[in-house]
């Protein structure tokens, strides 16, 4: 049973706010701009950074603070003091965006509504999980979105209130995506948090069918397989910029691909096809078809252009980059 909110004035709504990541600024901003009364903020602790070492807050504690929220900062796993707080607070729904830790039962029933709501970066069932964006990149989806579902045991499996879509486009990295769907994402979970208020809210649940998974990301999914298709390939580069990373495995050291785009040609993979001067690219051939490195970094030095990383190679054409 879906509980809905006491008679009042108005459709505004006593919010307990969950997010980490700088994602989950926009909606922090655009729920604030609403109206609605943020009673509670819960982000991660502040963290170590730079040479001194300095405990530094991350972005969603600084915004919370610069709107009068209160924050709070639990040590691992959120549990029964945090659900004792957010019950002190008022909140009556919580909001999840980008936090990056699990909400045991006990929390997420917390608000008196019973339950929290969480802003998904993909067009739910597709690619549950911590890393939407960079699978859907890797995937060659043309269209992706955000979703706003109702925060279950299972991940990303609750019942979806609203969803908005987005086309891919061919330049897109995981970064450039994810700034586009956390801008998209604001205005939508207002509009499902009004119509929360209003009892007109609609839980569709999802599709198991239809589900697909996107599994948390680690340095080694960067790796680049010269044996792969160049179409794949490409993909796999925009997908982990900036993070993981995609890289090409050397002998002196990883190669990491910063840019690359689809080129004319075969080869061995491997093999250098060309230096194009007009696009200050080392095209590089693979297992099915060429890739252009455009921007590059090697081990233990600056980002350059494929092309000088090849003149200071002092790579030809015929040479084999990665034997």
């Amino acid at each position: 049973m879906i509980r809905s909110l006491p008679p009042r004035n108005g459709a505004l709504v006593r919010l307990v706010f969950f997010g980490s990541d700088p994602f989950a600024l926009p909606t922090l901003r655009a729920l604030h701009a609403a109206g609605h009364e943020l009673v509670l903020v819960v982000t991660n602790p502040d963290r170590r950074r730079g040479r001194s070492k300095k405990l530094v807050p991350n972005e969603i504690k600084q915004a919370a603070e610069e709107l009068g929220a209160p924050v709070v900062t639990p040590e691992g796993r959120p549990g029964k003091e945090l659900a004792e707080q957010i019950r002190a607070s008022g909140a009556e729904l919580g909001v999840v965006v980008a936090y990056g830790q699990f909400l045991t039962k006990s929390v997420r029933g917390a608000p008196s509504l019973g339950y929290s709501i969480n802003l998904h970066g993909s067009l739910l069932p597709r690619w549950r999980g911590a890393a939407p964006v960079a699978y859907a990149l890797r995937a060659g989806d043309e269209v992706t979105g955000v979703s706003v579902q109702k925060v279950a045991r299972r991940m990303d499996a609750g019942d979806v209130l609203g969803a908005r879509e987005v086309p891919v486009q061919p330049d897109d990295t995981r970064g450039s995506l994810r700034e586009r769907l956390a801008e998209l994402g604001g205005p939508l979970v207002v509009e499902v948090v009004a119509a929360i208020a209003a009892g007109s809210a609609t839980f569709t649940p999802q599709d198991e069918q239809a589900v697909t998974h996107a599994s948390l990301l680690s340095k080694e999914d960067g790796r680049l397989d010269p044996a792969g298709a160049a179409v794949e390939l490409e993909r796999q580069v925009r997908a982990f910029q900036p993070w993981p990373g995609a890289y090409f495995e050397l002998e002196e050291g990883r190669l990491a691909v910063v840019r690359a785009a689809l080129a004319e040609g075969s080869g061995q993979a491997g093999e250098v096809l060309a230096v194009d001067k007009e696009r200050e690219a080392l095209r590089l051939a693979v297992g099915e078809g060429a890739l252009d490195l455009l921007e590059v970094k090697p081990v233990g030095k600056r980002a350059m252009t494929g092309m000088a990383f090849a003149n200071g190679r002092r790579l030809k054409p015929g040479a084999n980059l990665l034997s």
